[in-house]
């Protein structure tokens, strides 16, 4: 059993492999090398961080609505905040998405320079090469913290919100009202703290794609 386990395992990353090879190896027919498809893995990476800030600023303004509420359609005010917490939790998944290809793309970049350092003859094109390697790793090192930082913040966010639509699917009512507004301040300060950590992500997402 654990030998037919470890055989499927070898299987699919052999396949996985052979896929990723098989992808850079179009791209490269295409005139588009490694540095090139992390850039735009980069930029869609960013793109879908921009509107994950959005998404979640507007969940915040669709609970602090709760403030203001005194009475009508509880309904209608649930099934709005029910539709905010799907989308954010659609493009929490997307982000987490792309950071894993933006993350893929770089490895394998930097693996090739490594190997195409390797190749060369030239001491002072090798030293130089070397370099600007690390160099690029360090960079890139800071744009995945960013990023990941800013990744790991949705959660907490997604959890209160998800908190917030079930107990008033449960509790539509006066009495839920009253108690949602007791905990409006807490996800306010979560959802600041990501937006911030997310715009510190962006402006690493910038500054790495001026020097790539």
């Amino acid at each position: 059993m654990h030998l037919r386990h470890a055989l499927a395992i070898s299987l699919l990353i052999l396949i996985f492999s052979s896929c990723q090879t098989t992808y850079y190896t179009v791209w490269e027919k295409l005139g588009k090398e490694k540095r090139h498809l992390l850039k735009d893995q980069v930029e869609k990476a960013r793109s879908e961080q921009e509107k994950a800030s959005e998404e979640f600023t507007d969940a915040l303004t669709q609970v602090k609505e709760i403030y203001g509420f005194e009475g009508g359609d509880l309904e209608d005010f649930y099934n709005k905040l029910n539709s905010d917490y799907k989308s954010c939790e659609k493009r929490a998944d997307a982000v987490s998405e792309r950071i894993d290809k933006v993350d893929q793309v770089a490895n394998d970049l930097f693996v090739e320079w490594e190997k195409e350092i390797d190749e060369m003859a030239n001491a002072k094109f090798k030293s130089n090469s070397r370099q600007s390697l690390r160099t690029a790793k360090q960079r890139y090192a800071r744009l995945n913290t960013a990023m990941t930082k800013a990744e790991s913040r949705m959660q907490p966010v997604l959890t209160q919100l998800r908190d917030y639509v079930l107990y008033l699917k449960h509790n539509l009512n006066a009495q839920a009202v009253g108690a949602l507004k007791k905990e409006v301040d807490d996800i306010e300060i979560e959802v600041k703290t990501l937006i911030e950590e997310i715009s510190r992500s962006i402006k690493e997402a910038d500054s790495f794609l001026e020097t790539l």
